[in-house]
């Protein structure tokens, strides 16, 4: 997980008052529990079993009047909504305060502050450096991948989720401000101490295959990710098939999946979905590339929009999907500002893919099953449909 995505792409659109742009939003939670396995149980079928729980919808107005009512007595707003959300139910729902949703804000633009580096699980219950952002503080101080994280100001990491030591790294979020970390790497030991620093994400990564196909790389669906999958569609060589791979997508902006969608669909229906109650849907555009070559691949780290996108994919299909089972995050959250200013991400609904399937706590079954070297199959597969050189 990245120390620059904090709460791992909790997107949400500008505007809280207005709450006109639907997102797809999950918090570190969902990160932590696809890294651990700690999804809803399911049968050997794949349907969700009983006991796992629907995600509830909060009443709004209850809300605000409990938020009204604890600052009334000079006591946290926030604080109360936290509590009051909580005891919903809603699973997915959460309570940002004015900082925090300012960080969205700017995430939602692609940037963020950090240090620049990547953590994952690594064996033995550690924690290591998976990834080095080029430019950025972590790399200036001759960090790389592999290195292992030992402590982040003074607190050890080892018993701490990934989303607890990411959020450590971010601190309060100011650039300028000092975060020390204690590394090892091989038998040496050292602690650096680094600056926070505005940085700016590349959620998009396009290479061309030995082959002759293109990997198209997204990492999440901020602001302006569609068009870029579109354009490197439209720039890949006549023939050339398309390898796009969502696996660890932290879902994102719907309209920005639905846009990508657009890229391989000539319009159509991407997904439908409730709010509140009202049934809606989400077409893509016209005019996309409807004979490529396309396979996606997908893991337990894809969710919310990404799996949007590979439902739409899948049932209509458009591609065929290799890899793992998805996350299974479905539900709808829309913005609602409280009282003193706090923002609270509440589920409004639940979305399908084209063909009626309930994604919230199931996930999307590939058609090829790869838990290992699933790029591999997945080129062999893709080079099967005609899609290499």
């Amino acid at each position: 997980m990245s120390a620059g995505t904090d709460r791992h792409f909790c997107i949400r659109p500008r505007g809280v008052l207005r709450g006109a742009v639907l997102t797809l939003v999950f918090t570190g939670v969902l990160a932590t529990a696809a890294a651990t396995g700690s999804l809803p149980r399911r049968d050997a079928a794949g349907a969700e079993s009983p006991d796992a729980a629907r995600t509830a919808t909060v009443d709004r107005a209850a809300l605000n009047r409990a938020a009204a009512a604890a600052m009334a007595d000079g006591k946290s707003g926030k604080q109360a909504a936290e509590e009051f959300v909580s005891r919903s139910g809603d699973r997915w729902g959460a309570v940002y305060d004015k900082r925090e949703y300012a960080e969205f804000e700017q995430a939602l633009d692609g940037t963020y502050t950090g240090v620049g580096l990547s953590a994952g699980r690594a064996a033995g219950d550690r924690v290591q450096v998976t990834r080095v952002q080029a430019g950025g503080p972590a790399e200036r101080a001759g960090l790389r991948a592999g290195d292992r994280l030992v402590s982040v100001d003074g607190r050890p990491v080892g018993g701490l989720s990934v989303s607890e030591v990411v959020s450590l790294l971010r601190g309060d979020g100011v650039p300028g401000s000092a975060v020390a970390l204690r590394v090892e790497r091989g038998r040496s030991a050292w602690t650096e101490t680094l600056r926070r620093a505005r940085l700016a994400t590349d959620p998009v990564t396009v290479r061309r295959l030995d082959d002759g196909a293109v990997l198209i790389k997204v990492a999440a669906f901020t602001k302006g990710v569609g068009a870029r999958v579109r354009d490197a569609v439209r720039e890949a060589p006549a023939g050339a098939g398309v390898l796009l791979d969502l696996r660890g997508n932290s879902g994102g902006l719907v309209a920005e999946a639905a846009v990508a969608a657009s890229a391989f669909l000539d319009g159509g229906l991407v997904a439908t979905y409730d709010v509140e109650g009202e049934q809606r849907a989400v077409y893509a555009d016209g005019g996309g590339d409807t004979g490529r070559p396309l396979v996606a691949l997908i893991d337990g780290g894809t969710m919310s929009a990404a799996e949007l996108l590979t439902g739409a994919l899948q049932d209509r299909g458009r591609a065929v999907t290799v890899g793992s089972r998805t996350f299974g995050k479905g539900s709808v959250q829309m913005p609602s500002a409280l009282p003193d200013g706090s923002v609270a991400e509440l589920t409004v609904g639940h979305y399908r893919t084209p063909a009626g399937h309930t994604v919230d706590g199931r996930g999307i079954t590939p058609d090829l099953a790869a838990a290992e070297k699933a790029e591999e199959r997945a080129r062999t597969v893709l080079s099967g449909l005609g899609g290499g050189s």
